[in-house]
């Protein structure tokens, strides 16, 4: 398994800052794809979202980044869409190319360095990009990730990036869905077929044992939880979508997000599903969305599993 680059046309990369704590992640598709997102958190930190409108004369997107820094990463999509520019990628404007570069943040100055990624960092992940397997852990934009914030950042735990991918089969045979997820929640990772606490907030801060975030929270704790959290994901598939398919594909990935993630959507989040189709194979909506919530919420546990301990919190890897 590679992850989110088992879809053909599709290339990640990551730059990281290990000091700093923070990162970006380049998902390219040069050849372009038809994009979808959808928006569930309520402290989102966008760029170009207007791209995935149906009625938006462009057809398809050739990039989504992802980044640390809180609103001052959105500087890394610079980087991007020059990185990509430079090759020669883009909207056909008669003059010069210009790419079609969508984006969104997550909020990591709590850990680490109030440090966030440049126009730079950007770029670099744009260069690292392949469609190798894809890395893991606290990279790229889940270098400063965190999870279980309700207590506040010295009872959470570190997370990252995951990914995964879902081959469907019978008639669908050959069509595959998969996912990518920078995950930075609020609320804790569940194993979805346990219902166990993988990853969250911890009883103090120098306990593994799990508070629970939900059942305390309907108990009325509120802890010193900080509204700089978000989950960002981007689902892929070599089935061929309109904007509309695309977008209705990223909101039925999103219940991948609902069943790893507790809680999750709250308005100390600023969750996005991106959905990309850069394909032509030929699969039932209903059955792609199926396999994009298996993919993602695979994409959820492993992005707990791969991380490693940072800034002084503890991770599943060591």
């Amino acid at each position: 398994m590679k992850g989110l680059t088992d879809i053909p046309g599709i290339l990640v990369g990551h730059a990281s800052d290990f000091d700093g704590l923070t990162g970006s992640t380049a998902i390219l598709c040069p050849e372009g794809a038809v994009g979808g997102a959808d928006v569930r958190g309520s402290a989102t930190g966008t760029v170009e979202m207007g791209l995935f409108e149906p009625d938006h004369v462009t057809a398809r997107i050739h990039a989504i980044v992802l980044a640390g820094g809180s609103a001052y990463g959105l500087e890394a999509s610079s980087g991007v869409r020059r990185y990509l520019g430079a090759k020669g990628i883009g909207f056909p404007t008669g003059v010069k190319p210009v790419p079609l570069v969508a984006g969104a943040i997550l909020f990591d100055l709590g850990i680490g360095k109030p440090v966030w990624p440049s126009r730079e960092m950007g770029e670099a992940a744009a260069a690292a990009a392949t469609d190798g397997p894809v890395q893991e852990g606290c990279v790229g934009a889940g270098t400063g990730a965190t999870v279980g914030k309700l207590f506040g950042m010295s009872r959470a735990m570190k997370a990252g990036i995951g990914s995964s991918v879902v081959w469907l089969d019978g008639p669908y045979a050959g069509v595959r869905v998969a996912a990518l997820v920078a995950c930075n929640a609020f609320g804790d990772v569940l194993d979805p077929e346990t219902g166990r606490i993988l990853a969250g907030a911890r009883e103090s801060a120098g306990s593994r044992n799990f508070a629970g975030s939900a059942a305390r929270i309907k108990s009325g704790a509120r802890g010193g939880f900080t509204r700089g959290n978000t989950t960002l994901a981007v689902v892929a598939t070599n089935a061929r979508l309109d904007k509309v398919g695309a977008n209705k594909l990223a909101a039925l990935a999103s219940a991948g997000m609902a069943r790893s993630i507790r809680p999750v959507w709250t308005q100390a989040d600023g969750d996005v599903v991106f959905a990309l189709s850069c394909g032509g194979e030929s699969a039932d909506l209903m059955a792609l969305g199926v396999a994009a919530a298996e993919a993602l919420e695979a994409a959820v546990v492993r992005s707990v599993r791969s991380a490693r301990g940072f800034g002084g919190l503890p991770g599943l890897a060591g």
